[in-house]
């Protein structure tokens, strides 16, 4: 069905800033504020009516209005700038013939239930099972071969050694290499979608006999979309610009395409699709045959998105590359959420194991986890891939257990295991009540490794400032060296604040210069337990410093009844052992054995140690008693003047 469109809306306002070369060189302010599309669209109902596909039949026309502002950030004055215009229709134009201009189409589903939810991800399992009719004389990339001594335009099929990339977003992945004009992969790829659409590129290489380059041959297209009925369409364009749709149901269900090669009059590609996993932004999530499924503890959007712990367990990888010719493989994992940057221990694999876990504090405004992961190499890190993971709609109670693949290369992929958790009100509020025997923050500068030079010589005089709230601190400086030891210990009282360290290298004339930053999680660690840790630094190449952190709590605020019958009897057992001592004192001087005293000095003295500790521990325990007894005489106080007040009132 043929239908004409024309849309003029001049009800709207883009602002672009554009920063231009010479001779203007500065910052324009330009306003979109019209925009006018005529053309005609072709409408192709598809799967029985539950789909509709639509695109243009050619290019339309396309008017857009511009105006130039001034002021703001705006550097030069409101002059109108030539070609501005006729640009953006070339860009807009451009984007239209890549998505809706035929025979590329978009998708209007039409689904009998709406269950009115917005999909923010999905697992795809891709496999590229065969190729068949393929003909060199009919596919690009066929340059000339040598053959016994002269050069020929063409040769027989069976010198095909053909190969496919798969590429969703920024993800790709590679197939074996196979001979001839039906070659056979049966290979199977782990893709990760970001949003409910996505177009699933596969492009064809061959690659020569005794050659490293690659020639392409030809490529098609997939695209799929979720459907608001916790279905699945996948579409591709078909023989003479025709339409190939599939429907899935459920998710789990396998969809079989054979999609031809688009602009080469032969050759197809059979593709086997199942999309595992439908991810939504309200915290359920279609999987393995059950639509819907929600945790027991309810939706995600109740839930408050403060005061949440994300814990993140790196669990193993497999199919890691290697970029040395050995097959060598050290990988890491460098977790990014927010500002705060964690590391897993170096593995010695290329299927390694790390079993390692990572809390991070949820943020409001970031939902999105990033991965880096490297391989250690003498001469700098290599990077192995890359990916991010969609942490909205994230629940408690259920642990969301994920291979997720690596971007940026051809192999690889990471086990995860992410829940977020609600930190209970006494963890929450821990530290952040005032007063002097709340509990406090140890911390201690070790060192750092590897950091950058700042200095023309090569090397640096870094030192650490540590902000706590309000609180600024410093380290001692290191002269002339990128591995410093400082061993200094710093204390902060415990009120919640975030913990930040910021390496800088000292100079006494000049501005110090930052080569580094990060920031140090505490607020989940137990009390009076000591967390040793190397964190990477942020803002710069390389660099790790090692720090020590604890939180110091006074036992009497973990201590039980039991506990405190315990500190009891340890009082009558050091009055009786001093008991004890003083008569073998006596004992001693009446025999005159000197080896004897010396050994009884040595008791008495660690005896007055432990005594020593005892009544500082007791000192404290008072004032803590003596502290608590105030805070309930106040409020008993705030509540009988409350009741006084209401009594009055009746």
């Amino acid at each position: 069905m043929h239908l004409g469109f024309d849309w003029d809306s001049k009800d709207m306002s883009i602002l672009l800033l554009a920063k231009l070369a010479k001779p203007l060189m500065g910052t324009a302010r330009i306003v979109i504020n019209s925009l006018h599309i005529k053309g005609e669209l072709l409408l192709m109902p598809v799967l029985d009516g539950r789909a509709v596909l639509y695109s243009f039949v050619s290019i339309p026309e396309v008017r857009i209005g511009v105006a130039f502002g001034s002021g703001g950030s705006q550097s030069l004055p409101a002059t109108e700038l030539p070609g501005v215009s006729s640009w953006l229709v070339k860009v807009f134009t451009d984007t239209l013939v890549k998505t809706m201009i035929e025979p590329r189409r978009r998708c209007f589903s039409l689904p009998a239930v709406d269950l009115r939810k917005k999909a923010v991800g999905g697992i795809v399992y891709v496999s590229v099972i065969s190729a068949s009719k393929l003909s060199r004389s009919n596919l690009r990339g066929s340059p000339p071969r040598r053959v016994n001594g002269s050069f020929i335009e063409h040769f027989d099929d069976k010198y095909l050694q053909t190969f496919v990339e798969v590429e969703l977003g920024h993800l790709t992945r590679r197939t074996d290499v196979r001979p001839g004009s039906n070659p056979r992969w049966d290979s199977t790829f782990n893709m990760f979608l970001h949003e409910e659409t996505g177009t699933l590129r596969l492009h064809l290489y061959n690659r020569p006999p005794n050659s490293v380059k690659y020639d392409y041959l030809a490529s098609c297209e997939i695209k799929m979309k979720y459907v608001a009925d916790d279905s699945t369409t996948f579409w591709a364009i078909g023989p003479d610009s025709g339409v190939i749709a599939k429907h899935a149901e459920i998710c789990g269900k396998e969809v079989e395409m054979v999609v031809p090669f688009e602009g080469v009059t032969s050759g197809e590609l059979t593709v086997k699709l199942v999309v595992k996993e439908w991810l939504f932004s309200d915290g359920s999530h279609s999987l393995n045959n059950v639509s819907s499924q929600k945790s027991i503890y309810g939706s995600s959007n109740i839930l408050s998105r403060t005061g949440r712990k994300i814990n993140v367990a790196v669990m193993e990888g497999k199919g890691l590359i290697s970029k040395e010719r050995s097959g060598k493989c050290d990988p890491y994992v460098k977790l990014q959420y927010g500002k705060v940057l964690q590391k897993t221990r170096t593995a010695h694999s290329s299927n390694p194991l790390w079993n390692q876990k990572f809390e991070f504090d949820e943020i409001v405004d970031d939902r999105c986890l990033k991965i880096k992961c490297y391989s250690e190499e003498i001469f700098g890190d290599e990077s192995i891939g890359s990916a991010r993971v969609n942490l909205e709609g994230l629940m408690e109670g259920f642990i969301r257990d994920m291979w997720v693949p690596l971007e940026k290369v051809n192999t690889g992929e990471l086990r995860l295991q992410i829940e977020a958790v609600q930190v209970n009100d006494s963890e929450g509020s821990r530290g952040s009540m005032s007063g002097s025997f709340n509990g406090w923050i140890e911390l201690v500068l070790v060192e750092a490794k590897d950091l950058i030079a700042a200095d023309l010589r090569g090397t640096s005089d870094p030192y650490v400032r540590v902000q706590y709230g309000s609180l600024k601190k410093r380290t001692k400086v290191m002269y002339k060296t990128l591995n410093p030891h400082w061993n200094q210990t710093l204390e902060f009282p415990d009120d919640g604040s975030p913990l930040e360290l910021h390496v800088k290298d000292y100079n006494a004339l000049l501005p110090t210069y930052s080569i580094g930053d990060c920031v140090v999680e505490y607020q989940g660690l137990p009390p009076n337990q000591m967390s040793d840790k190397w964190i990477p630094l942020q803002g710069v190449t390389r660099g790790e410093i090692h720090v020590r952190i604890t939180r110091k709590v006074p036992e009497l605020q973990a201590r039980n009844s039991l506990e405190s019958d315990t500190s009891l009897i340890k009082s009558h057992q050091i009055s009786n052992q001093m008991k004890q001592l003083m008569i073998k004192f006596q004992s001693l001087i009446e025999e005159g054995s000197l080896e004897g005293l010396s050994t009884a000095l040595s008791e008495m003295q660690s005896l007055e140690d432990m005594q020593e500790e005892y009544m500082v521990q007791i000192e404290t325990e008072q004032m803590l008693l003596l502290n608590k007894i105030k805070e309930l005489g106040q409020e008993i106080m705030s509540s009988s003047s409350s009741l006084s007040r209401r009594s009055s009132g009746l």
